[in-house]
């Protein structure tokens, strides 16, 4: 198990070095260009998010001795993961000198107040959008966790179902030899008056 989870750690490090990488350059572009690297930042982010999943799935399966070293470096991925989430979301409201004075012009220092009004407006709109996704997936996952319920209610009640069968089989099985008990014991009492009777009229 702890083979499976140096595999992930392996694939986090690699991911989020190239998430930061593309952070960085993000401020400094504009158009589509900026919103290409963007959606691309954001599908790595959000399988790294799967990659921590994964980890955790694999930290619950190591022996409960090991399981605390395990724990802490998990704890410290999750950490980087909402450090990273944090500085993409700051880049993509945010400028270089070069590209905000292409975008403003020579009013620049005049839409300064605007620009900041705008960048606080828009982060106001990425939080809750954030929150939004996070609210999605936890819908999710209580639907996902609501039918795999279902599924094993269905399946408790079809063992019932099936319990209860036989148990009504073995009562009838029961029945029925407790009357072929009650044959046997007429017959046998039977067998035993004649035989005694016999034995009788041997004797006078």
């Amino acid at each position: 198990m702890s083979s499976d989870f140096e595999a992930y750690e392996q694939d986090f490090g690699t991911i989020t070095a190239e998430i930061t990488n593309k952070i960085g350059r993000i401020p400094k572009l504009s158009g589509e260009e900026k919103t290409q690297l963007v959606l691309n930042v954001d599908k790595q982010l959000e399988e790294v998010r799967e990659l921590l999943e994964q980890m955790d799935l694999e930290v619950r399966e190591i022996p409960i001795q090991s399981r605390a070293m395990y724990n802490s470096r998990l704890k410290s991925y999750k950490q980087e993961m909402e450090k990273l989430e944090k500085d993409f979301k700051r880049s993509r409201i945010a400028y270089s000198d070069e590209v905000r004075n292409e975008l403003l012009g020579d009013d620049a220092s005049s839409s300064e107040s605007q620009l900041i009004k705008l960048r606080e407006e828009r982060a106001h709109l990425l939080d809750n959008t954030e929150k939004l996704e996070r609210s999605s997936r936890r819908l999710e996952a209580g639907y996902q966790i609501a039918v795999e319920t279902e599924q094993v209610g269905q399946e408790i009640l079809g063992n019932l179902h099936s319990d209860r069968e036989k148990i009504q089989r073995a009562r009838e099985r029961l029945r029925e030899t407790d009357a072929n008990l009650g044959k046997s014991s007429r017959i046998l009492t039977g067998i035993c008056d004649l035989l005694l009777t016999f034995l009788l009229v041997r004797t006078i």
